[in-house]
């Protein structure tokens, strides 16, 4: 732990190529240095990572493949060195989203704890053209560099609310017109594809084992469900998630 302007921070170590290449290229993450591994293969992707750091005035080490393997798994040789992730208010997110030329499209997960699919779901967010994500700080992953790494860092593309009361921002988002729309397997749920998911909609997907809290389902305003013909009784959270946000994108008109 270090103090930097009275404040305590902790640094982290984002790694992979892709998502540290989406870090500089979203420029909205300090980034310390970059440390690739000594010996790595000259790549299109390292070099447009080196000319991105050298351009930001990031300091760029070739270091001992060893030291990489110490700080991060499936490191592919890259590593830098950053602040944690900036999350953002709900306020700050919700101005911007007023201000883009379509509708409200907003992503809520509810206590999802499996950084796969809490980043995988990130990374359909940002391919969609989700404004912002909202989590609960409780009983949830957060934006760790392993959830970064699981989005390939789309992620840092992305508006990312962390609440103390998911229900309560939902309910604050009802209030401004949006419709909140929960994906659940329930006998009151209306098929995906039957459903009105035009206009403002924030959909909320749930834990993977016992998706979304009763306090959270009853601020939505319907529920929709993925049709199964299969064994299996549902899909991952992550692959369930991604089938309804590119409905909704599709429903809005997906370019």
């Amino acid at each position: 732990m270090k103090e930097r302007s009275g404040e305590l921070f902790q640094r982290e170590f984002l790694y992979g190529r892709r998502a540290v290449h989406e870090a500089l290229r979203a420029g909205r993450r300090r980034i310390y240095r970059l440390l690739l591994a000594e010996g790595l293969q000259p790549r299109p992707i390292l070099e447009e990572l080196i000319a991105l750091a050298e351009a930001q005035g990031v300091p760029v080490l070739r270091v001992p493949r060893a030291r990489l393997d110490a700080v991060a798994d499936g490191h592919q040789g890259v590593v830098a060195e950053v602040d944690p992730y900036p999350y953002v208010d709900l306020e700050q997110a919700w101005a911007e989203s007023a201000r883009r030329p379509d509708p409200p499209f907003w992503l809520a997960l509810d206590c999802l704890q499996d950084p796969q699919n809490f980043g995988t779901l990130l990374r359909t967010a940002e391919a969609v053209g989700v404004h912002a994500v909202l989590f609960p700080e409780h009983r949830s992953a957060r934006v760790t560099p392993a959830v970064v790494n699981a989005s390939a860092g789309a992620v840092e593309h992305l508006r990312v609310v962390q609440v103390t009361n998911l229900a309560r921002a939902l309910e604050q988002l009802k209030a401004r017109g949006v419709w909140v729309v929960g994906l659940q397997q329930d006998p009151r749920a209306i098929r995906y594809d039957q459903a009105d998911l035009s206009g403002p909609i924030a959909l909320v997907v749930g834990n993977e084992e016992s998706g979304i809290r009763p306090l959270v389902r009853r601020t939505c305003d319907f529920l929709i469900y993925l049709p199964m013909r299969g064994r299996v009784a549902s899909l991952n959270a992550a692959a369930a998630g991604a089938i309804a946000l590119y409905e909704i994108a599709r429903r809005r008109g997906f370019p």
